[in-house]
């Protein structure tokens, strides 16, 4: 799996301008079968606010919206994932978690960390 190291978005707040940073850890391949397991880190912004969420680009540029974690800790998944899929988040260390099992080359692809609030998106 290839990786995006670092994202910015510049999200805009009633009355204010806040930078918010997400850092991306994980390891840069996985091998068929194996799990992927991926780490956003949040700066600027706490992830008890606002929709979390995993994105994929595939070789060929097309996007996949993979899944969120709200801000009261509910979950919503691309139905051609559902059964794959699960991300979770550590509140306390501003941090939230993409888990992907039994991978395939057919999830080969650069994967994002992003934020939305409701009605909108970065």
């Amino acid at each position: 799996m290839r990786l995006l190291g670092l994202l910015y978005l510049v999200t805009a707040l009633p009355g204010v301008l806040s930078q918010i940073q997400l850092q991306e850890s994980g390891p840069g391949l996985v091998k068929p079968s194996q799990s992927l397991s991926l780490t956003c880190s949040v700066t600027g912004f706490s992830i008890t606010s606002y929709y979390w969420n995993w994105i994929r680009q595939f070789p060929g540029k097309k996007l996949e919206w993979m899944g969120y974690i709200g801000y009261a800790g509910s979950t919503d998944y691309n139905p051609s994932l559902k059964s794959r899929i699960s991300i979770t988040r550590d509140t306390a260390k501003n941090q939230f978690f993409l888990q992907l099992n039994s991978v395939t080359t057919e999830d080969t692809a650069t994967y994002y960390c992003a934020s939305h609030s409701e009605g909108t998106s970065a």
